[in-house]
C-alpha cells in the first residue's frame, strides 16, 4: 500500500503544478482568436493594401493570414468586384499579437494567376468560420 501512495504523490504535485500553470495565464489553446480590425488602403487602381491584427488564445500565423484573406474578399465585394488576387503578404508576431501587412489585386473577372479568390465564397467561408471582414 505505501508503495502504491509513494507513487502516485510524483502524479498529483505534477497535475498541481499544471493547474497552477493554467491559473497563471496560459494561453487557453481553445480560446478562439481576437481579431483587432483591418486598415485598408488603395494603392494604385486595382491594387489594395491590407493591414491586420489578430491576438488571444492560440493565435497564430494562419489566422491573421485568414483575416487578410477574408478583408481583401469582402473588399472586392464592396467595390462591387467578384475577385482578389494574392500579391503579397508579410507576417509578424510581438507580444502575442500577429499583424499581417498583405496586398491584393482586385478585379471584375476571374484574373490571371495561382493565388485568386472568389470573393463570394470565401466571404461566406469566412462567415462559417467566425472571421470577420471588412
Amino acid at each position: 500500500m505505501l508503495n502504491g501512495l509513494a507513487r502516485a504523490l510524483p502524479l498529483t504535485g505534477l497535475l498541481a503544478g499544471l493547474a497552477a500553470c493554467a491559473e497563471a495565464g496560459v494561453p487557453d489553446a481553445t480560446a478562439r482568436p481576437v481579431y483587432s480590425g483591418v486598415e485598408t488602403r488603395l494603392l494604385e487602381g486595382d491594387l489594395v493594401n491590407f493591414s491586420v491584427a489578430v491576438s488571444g488564445g492560440a493565435a497564430g500565423e494562419k489566422d491573421v493570414v485568414a483575416y487578410a484573406t477574408c478583408a481583401a474578399a469582402q473588399y472586392a465585394l464592396i467595390r462591387g468586384y467578384g475577385f482578389a488576387r494574392h500579391v503579397r503578404t508579410n507576417v509578424s508576431e510581438t507580444g502575442g499579437v500577429w499583424r499581417a501587412d498583405a496586398v491584393y489585386t482586385i478585379s471584375p473577372a476571374l484574373p490571371r494567376g495561382l493565388r485568386t479568390i472568389d470573393a463570394e465564397v470565401t466571404v461566406a467561408d469566412c462567415a462559417d468560420q467566425g472571421i470577420p471582414t471588412v
